[in-house]
C-alpha cells in the first residue's frame, strides 16, 4: 500500500485504513494526519502514470515499489493484510536505477498447462458477493492473475448490454501447499467441477448449470495455442466422459468451451478455473460458511466428519465439504454436485451479507485470496476486465440465482452403472430456456413499457377464432433455414397436418434470424390455426398483407428463419422448467440429506 510505502503506517492495518464514505458509497483511502490523502479516484489501468494523487506521492511508490517486492518474506506476505504486489515464481526482482521509478517486473505470458484448479464455480461467485465494494483494491492485485489462451472457443468476451455465458471450471489435479495427500495424485488434471453461469441480460436473474463429469458426451477437435506461439490441432474423441475435455491428450480449457457449446449449443464469453486453496482461503477470509446437514457425516475418503445440524466450516473443513459423496445422496458424483450447489448457496448468502460488504478487511482478503487463486482467459487478463465483470454480476439478487444439474439418465449401453447420458426428454428444454434467456425463476418484470406493450400485442395475436387447417392457404419460403427445409416442412404440413392449399416458394430474398409468418387482416384466422400447428410465438405473426400463389389466389407468407429447428418442431421457447428437472434457489437454507 502507498502507506506503508512511504514508511507512515507502522502498526497499522492496511484494511483500516480503507472506509466506506456514506454520502457515495464507495471505500476511500484515510490516512494519519501527517499524511492528509485525497479520496481514492476510479480505478485506473495497470502501468498507467502518477494519477491525482499528486507528484510527490506518486515518486513515493515509484521508488518503494521494486524494494517491497524484494524485502517480503513469504511469511511476511502471509502475515499482511494486504502484501507486496507478488513476483511471478522464476523472476527475479528488478533494481531500479537510481533516480528513476522503480518498474513493474515485466509479466511473462502464462502457459495452458499452468492452470490453477479445482473447484467450479467458487470464483465466479465470489465476483458476484464482491463487485463494487471492492473493486477500487482490485487495481493492485494485477500482478497475482494468471490467464491462458481462448484459442477462439469463447465469444471474445462478455459485454455489458448482453446476457454472460461464463464458463467455471475445476479439476482434479493435485497441486497445490497442502493438496497433495488428497488421492489421485497422478491425474493430469480433468475437468471434475464445471458449472455453466448464465447471468440474463437484465441482470434480475441467473442461472447455474452443473455439468456431471460422467456424463457421456463427443468432445470435439480443439486448436490451441502453444507455448512457442505456434498452434497445435488436438483431435476429438466421441462417446468419452466429460471430465476427459480437460487435460486429457493435453487439453487445454478452451477444449472444455468447446465441449459444452457441442453439447448444450451454448458458447461461452469467458471461462475462469480455480484450485483447491481457493475454498480454504475464500471461506477464511469470510470468517466460515455456515452450511447445514441432515444426518451425521463420517466419510473416510474426503475426511469430512460432521455432526446433524448447522455448522460454520472453513478451511480445510470446508475443502472436506465439498468433496463429499459417498456419505450423501446416492454415493455418486450427482450426489456431490448437489452438495457442492448447497455450499456455494451458502458462500453466495455469506458474501452478499452486510458484515461481509462493510468490512474493508473482509474484502481485502477476498480480493487477495480470489486472485491468487484464479486462472481465467486472456480476454480478463486485467484487474480492470474483471471489476467490470464483477459490476455486471454484482447486480444480481442471489434469490433469483438458480441451481440446476445437466438433466441425465444412466448410461444404458452399461451394466454396471458407472457414467450417464443426457435426458433427451428434458434437457433440451433446459438448453433452450438458457440460450432464449428465459428465468427458472419468478422474477419482477423490469422492462420498460413499450416492451410489455409489444409482449402483451404478440400474445393477443394468437388469441381469437381458428379457421379449419383445409382452409389455410400459405406459401413456405426458405430464408435462413438448412437446405430443403422448406420442402421438408410442405411435405408435413400437406401430409400429416391437412394443410393441403400450400406451396414451395423457394428461397426467401433475404436470411431472417427468426421464422415469420406475414398474413392479411382477413388472413387472421389462418394464421392463427398455422401458428397453432406449427408452434410459433406470437412474435413470428407478422400483420401485414398477402401474396398471390401460383393460382393467383392470396396467400400467407411463411418464411423459415436461423432458428428453424424441423419440421413439426415448435418454435414457441419454454416458459418453464419441467417439474422432473432438480433446481434450487441461492437465498434458500438446504440440508444435506
Amino acid at each position: 500500500m502507498d502507506a506503508q510505502g512511504r514508511g507512515r503506517a507502522e502498526n497499522i492495518d492496511p484494511a483500516d485504513q480503507w472506509v466506506l464514505n456514506p454520502n457515495t458509497g464507495e471505500y476511500e483511502l484515510r490516512l494519519g494526519p501527517s499524511a492528509p490523502q485525497s479520496a481514492v479516484p476510479g480505478p485506473r489501468r495497470s502501468g498507467s502514470g502518477s494519477g491525482s494523487g499528486g507528484g510527490t506521492a506518486g515518486a513515493a511508490r515509484g521508488r518503494t515499489a521494486a524494494p517491497d517486492r524484494q524485502s517480503s518474506s513469504p511469511g511476511e506476505a502471509a502475515d499482511a493484510a494486504v502484501p507486496s504486489p507478488r513476483r511471478r515464481r522464476g523472476v527475479p526482482a528488478e533494481e531500479p536505477a537510481a533516480n528513476r521509478r522503480g518498474r513493474r517486473p515485466v509479466k511473462k505470458k502464462s502457459k495452458a498447462k499452468k492452470i490453477l484448479l479445482w473447484t467450479g464455480g467458487i470464483m465466479a461467485f465470489v465476483l458476484v458477493g464482491t463487485a463494487g465494494a471492492a473493486y477500487l483494491y482490485l487495481e493492485h492485485l494485477n500482478d497475482n492473475i494468471t490467464s491462458v489462451s481462448d484459442d477462439g472457443a469463447s465469444t471474445g468476451g462478455f459485454s455489458k448490454d448482453k446476457a454472460i455465458n461464463l464458463l467455471v471450471i475445476g479439476t482434479d489435479k493435485r497441486t497445490g501447499s497442502g493438496n497433495e495427500g488428497y488421492g489421485d495424485a497422478n491425474s493430469v488434471g480433468h475437468a471434475d467441477t464445471t458449472i455453466l453461469l448464465h447471468v440474463s441480460k437484465d441482470r434480475t436473474n441467473a442461472t447455474a448449470l452443473s455439468i456431471p463429469r460422467d456424463l457421456i458426451v463427443n468432445v470435439p477437435d480443439c486448436q490451441t495455442e502453444q507455448a512457442d506461439g505456434s498452434t497445435k490441432v488436438i483431435k476429438g474423441s466421441d462417446n468419452v466422459r466429460f471430465n476427459t475435455s480437460l487435460g486429457q491428450d493435453e487439453r487445454t480449457p478452451s477444449c472444455t468451451v468447446r465441449t459444452v457449446t457441442a453439447l448444450t449449443g451454448i458458447q461461452a464469453d469467458n471461462f475462469m478455473v480455480a484450485d483447491f486453496n481457493a475454498v480454504k482461503t475464500l471461506t477464511t477470509a469470510v470468517g466460515g460458511v455456515d452450511v447445514c446437514l441432515a444426518k451425521d457425516i463420517d466419510d473416510e475418503d474426503s475426511h469430512l466428519k460432521l455432526s446433524k445440524g448447522t455448522h460454520t466450516i472453513e478451511g480445510e473443513q470446508a475443502l472436506a465439504f465439498v468433496r463429499t459423496r459417498h456419505s450423501v445422496g446416492f454415493g455418486g458424483d450427482l450426489s456431490r454436485i448437489a452438495l457442492q450447489q448447497q455450499f456455494l448457496s451458502a458462500l453466495m448468502r455469506k458474501l452478499k451479507s452486510n458484515d461481509t460488504l462493510t468490512s474493508p478487511t473482509k474484502m481485502i482478503k477476498l480480493a487477495e485470496a480470489g486472485t491468487k487463486a484464479l486462472t481465467v482467459d486472456s480476454q480478463l487478463d486485467s484487474i480492470d476486465k474483471l471489476k467490470d465483470l464483477g459490476l455486471e454480476l454484482g447486480k444480481l439478487n442471489v434469490k433469483n440465482l438458480t441451481f440446476t444439474t445437466v438433466p441425465v439418465v444412466d448410461n444404458p449401453a452399461e451394466k454396471v452403472k458407472a457414467t450417464v447420458v443426457v435426458n433427451k426428454s428434458t434437457a433440451p428444454t433446459v438448453f433452450q430456456m438458457i440460450k432464449d434467456d428465459v428465468s427458472f425463476t419468478e422474477v419482477k418484470e423490469q422492462a420498460a413499457a413499450s416492451k410489455n406493450a409489444a409482449a402483451a400485442a404478440a400474445a393477443a395475436r394468437l388469441k381469437g377464432t381458428q379457421s379449419a387447417a383445409s382452409a389455410v392457404r400459405v406459401q413456405v419460403m426458405n430464408g435462413g433455414a438448412p437446405a430443403g427445409s422448406a420442402q421438408e416442412t410442405l411435405n408435413w404440413l400437406q401430409n400429416d397436418e391437412g394443410v393441403t392449399k400450400s406451396e414451395n416458394a423457394g428461397n426467401a430474398p433475404a436470411v431472417l434470424s427468426r421464422t415469420t409468418l406475414e398474413y392479411a387482416p382477413d388472413q387472421a384466422d389462418q394464421a392463427r390455426k398455422l401458428a397453432a400447428v406449427m408452434g410459433l410465438p406470437g412474435t413470428a405473426l407478422k400483420p401485414g398483407k398477402s401474396v398471390e400463389n401460383s393460382q393467383g389466389l392470396p396467400t400467407m407468407t411463411l418464411t423459415l428463419g436461423k432458428d428453424f429447428k424441423g419440421a413439426g418442431v415448435s418454435l414457441t421457447a419454454p416458459t418453464a422448467v419441467p417439474d422432473t428437472v432438480q433446481k434450487s434457489t441461492a437465498d434458500k437454507v438446504e440440508c444435506a440429506k
